[in-house]
């Protein structure tokens, strides 16, 4: 199949178990995920569903137990720079500048110094750090740490981001800001998002795609489309239609796995 009919990405039958403690535990079982080149998928579920154990095997941080998990139809073996994830946590070298970040995966695949140099200025650009370009993260605030993670991951030429809560330790005006400034960062660059969130409402308004995961092992209970126009009114009465509907799923799939 050519790739541009492909997938970019495909879980099948993925179950995921571990050992803890001398027993077993099964945190993902039988997931099947289908994502397309340049879409924009959330994943949302309570603690402990899988969510970020899915994002680890996509990322090749993980290994699966059963299943597969392909991108663009070869299996995943272990992490690779088309791969890129940015965590809560930033995850940035304090020891370099915000250019030193950027150009850390260009330079250490031995891409030539004017190319990483012109990639890294692209891309400080592009995050609107210009001014803060030779800082260090300890000089920066969470949300300016978190488009560093961003364009580090970008500079390293990403096919996929893989995004496991990056938002979820920022005060709400800088995640109502940065989920705009991702948003127009998707649409100009054609990226495929891969989005773990905890919120309804920042799933909703992020992807095309709300996939709900349920606990106990890990499921993918179902997914809905979301075809709301851009950019999209959280207050809104068909937003919040959306919520409510996916407020109920999760909560019966909690309530069945409290039972």
């Amino acid at each position: 199949m050519p790739e541009g009919q492909r997938p970019i990405l495909e879980l099948r039958g993925v179950s995921k178990q571990f050992e803890l403690a001398g027993r077993r535990v099964e945190a993902l079982r039988d997931a099947h995920l289908t994502v397309r080149k340049g879409e924009f998928v959330c994943l949302i579920g309570a603690s402990g569903c899988g969510k970020s154990t899915l994002l680890r095997i996509v990322a090749g941080f993980e290994t699966v137990s059963r299943g597969e998990a392909l991108m663009w139809g070869a299996g995943i073996a272990g992490p690779g720079p088309e791969r890129g994830m940015v965590f809560q946590d930033y995850g940035l070298f304090p020891w370099l500048t915000v250019r030193g970040n950027i150009a850390f995966g260009p330079s250490a695949r031995g891409r030539p110094a004017a190319e990483v140099q012109a990639t890294v200025e692209r891309f400080v650009a592009l995050i609107g750090l210009e001014r803060f370009a030779d800082a260090y993260p300890h000089q920066l605030s969470g949300g300016m740490k978190q488009r560093v993670a961003i364009a580090r991951v970008l500079a390293n030429d990403a096919e996929i981001v893989l995004m496991d809560e990056p938002f979820g330790a920022l005060d709400a005006m800088t995640r109502e800001r940065l989920q705009d400034e991702l948003l127009d960062l998707w649409q100009r660059t054609g990226l495929t998002i891969l989005f773990v969130t905890h919120s309804i409402e920042e799933a909703i308004f992020l992807g095309d795609r709300v996939v709900v995961m349920s606990p106990g092992p890990g499921r993918i209970a179902n997914e809905m489309r979301i075809q709301l126009p851009r950019p999209r009114d959280v207050v809104a009465p068909d937003f919040n239609e959306i919520r409510h509907r996916l407020s109920q799923q999760l909560h019966s799939h909690h309530g069945r796995n409290a039972a």
